[in-house]
């Protein structure tokens, strides 16, 4: 039996799966979790990564593996290859006014969109590299090399090589790489920082990135594209993931570039492409309003299938910690529309699970696609609150496919694929799916974009 390993080093912790590289059958698995905050040194996913890999039972039995990784977030490099700063983490907004001054310089939003298929917000690589520029100039002037959470990861579970590398669907996301193209825009790396670091080498879907001793290290990628390939979608597929932030996203065979910054051009992980909204405010809603009424979350989800649908006209603007789509970083969330009668636990709570879905609604739209399929994933699909309130806020049937860890696995998938080197990755045997079907809930978006605007 041939084994692979998959990780996940998330935002809030990092997961390894190992599996069976024929039929993706699961073997063993550990984790481990990251430190809270919006910057983190790189070594802490170093240390949660060597706890999630010795919890799994060590990668002593393991032909390969893959990294996946939070996107985005910026990690610079000495000329020794020593950090020159914690990372800054995709949910860090402090990076805002770099972005809306970098789409001023290029031209406007339409000169972004042609040039890399997305216009920068506050979570893209790029803008974080202008900030570091103009508010630590003299830790930018160290800077040697910049690469991304999973190029890191790879690098050090190969050794610390010569050379970093990545993948198309983690490099779509930095701000200067074009899917369209395959190819860097140094040009937009020197206008926001002044400088032109060594960037990783983009390696093919099914390309080895090196060795961990024995184990051969596949290309990793992004974890929006890991959970593409581990919820096995294909073009058609809408995927709805309610996770630290909330992603509707799908693959196609062409390359987007949406001038109104709301889709996100990626590449995915197979050659194809990977149209992506993102919500930066999704399964923490819940969290937030189960800590408010000082429940579980548990506990949540039954408070608010006891409310009305639309919660008696309740909305909660989930804008906890801003917001990316619509791109408000210094917004924050509200409650509307509070009487005697919607001032209970229950209406709070089921106002909180449609508030959020209201948003993740907001950016399935986004997309323009008419989907085979809307899949509904993430730590927050786990919620039966969330699962029968879903359709009702997104006026379609919502599939929501066995508890897993898609991102964990689809990096598994990636390093079965390099194993096999066939043109596609490995079919694994499909989660099993649940149906949810529920009428849409008269006026409850329309309510909801009152309160938010246009």
């Amino acid at each position: 039996m041939t084994l692979v390993a998959g990780v996940d080093s998330s935002t809030q912790s990092c997961k390894v799966v190992i599996r069976e590289a024929e039929t993706g059958t699961l073997v063993r698995e550990g984790r481990a979790t990251h430190p809270d905050g919006t910057e983190v040194h790189p070594d802490a996913w170093w240390a949660a990564l060597q706890t999630a890999i010795e919890q799994a039972g060590g990668l002593d039995d393991v032909a390969a593996l893959s990294v996946a990784a939070q996107q985005h977030g910026m990690v610079c490099l000495d000329e020794d290859g020593e950090v020159v700063r914690p990372a800054l983490l995709w949910n860090d907004t402090r990076s805002a006014q770099a972005a809306t001054d970098l789409i001023t310089e290029l031209g406007g939003p339409e000169k972004w969109a042609a040039a890399v298929g997305s216009v920068p917000v506050a979570s893209f690589t790029v803008t974080k590299l202008r900030w570091l520029a103009e508010r630590e100039p003299e830790l930018a002037a160290r800077v040697r090399s910049v690469c991304l959470p999973h190029d890191w990861l790879t690098w050090k579970l190969g050794g610390e090589p010569a050379e970093i590398t990545t993948d198309r669907g983690d490099a779509s996301g930095t701000g200067y790489w074009s899917p369209a193209t395959g190819s860097y825009r140094t040009d937009l790396l020197q206008l926001a920082m002044g400088a032109s670091p060594a960037l990783p080498r983009v390696l093919g879907p099914a390309e080895q990135a090196g060795t961990a001793g024995a184990v051969r290290l596949a290309p990793g990628t992004g974890d929006n594209m890991a959970a593409a390939l581990g919820v096995g979608i294909g073009p058609g597929d809408v995927v709805v993931s309610i996770g630290t932030s909330g992603t509707a996203f799908a693959v196609t065979e062409s390359a987007s570039n949406d001038p109104s910054g709301a889709v996100a051009g990626f590449a995915d992980a197979t050659g194809r492409f990977l149209p992506l909204v993102a919500t930066l405010n999704a399964a923490r809603v819940l969290q937030a309003a189960a800590r408010m009424l000082g429940i579980t979350q548990e506990q949540l989800s039954d408070l608010a299938l006891e409310a009305p649908p639309g919660a008696g006209g309740l909305v909660l603007v989930p804008y906890l910690e801003g917001e990316r789509t619509p791109n408000r970083p210094d917004a924050t969330g509200s409650l509307h529309g509070l009487r005697l009668a919607t001032a209970t636990p229950a209406h709070l709570a089921r106002a909180a699970v449609e508030g959020m879905l209201c948003g993740l609604a907001d950016a399935l739209d986004a997309l323009n696609i008419t989907p085979n399929r809307v899949l509904l994933i993430g730590g927050g699909a786990r919620s039966e609150a969330v699962r029968r309130i879903a359709p009702t806020v997104f006026g379609t049937p919502v599939l929501v496919p066995s508890p897993g860890e898609y991102v964990a696995d689809g990096a598994a998938r990636q390093a079965a694929w390099l194993l096999s080197g066939g043109d596609e990755p490995p079919v694994w045997d499909a989660a099993d799916t649940e149906l949810y079907e529920a009428a849409p809930t008269e006026g409850l978006r329309d309510r909801y974009r009152e309160v938010t605007g246009p």
